[in-house]
């Protein structure tokens, strides 16, 4: 019994790593497309906040991803300091939303 425990936990310990990979490209990719990484990146601050210090100011916010998106879109300042988030018109609803949800799940 013991044999067939071992395997089949390790096996859902690789799947659960690939599922967090595989999201983390999916932002990555999302990130490249809407030129996000012109001012973030996931856990170096370049002009903006880390993507990771955001998620973690928003953990356990239940309207955090309606939040995000809308900044995303509209922009903002004050959240970060003296930093200016310039609006971002052109990505698209569906886009900054996933943005969002994406970023909320890195913590």
């Amino acid at each position: 019994m013991r044999r067939l425990i071992a395997p089949l936990l390790m096996m859902g310990l690789v799947s659960f790593g690939k599922a967090a990979y595989a999201d983390t490209e999916k932002l990555q990719t999302l990130l490249q497309r809407n030129n996000c990484l012109a001012c973030h990146l996931i856990d170096k601050r370049k002009y903006g906040p880390k993507l990771n210090e955001v998620a973690a100011k928003y953990a356990g916010d239940a309207s955090a991803v309606d939040v995000l998106a809308k900044k995303i879109k509209a922009g903002g300042t004050g959240v970060w300091g003296e930093d200016i988030m310039p609006p971002q018109p052109q990505v698209s609803d569906a886009d900054a939303r996933m943005i969002a949800e994406y970023i909320l799940a890195l913590n």
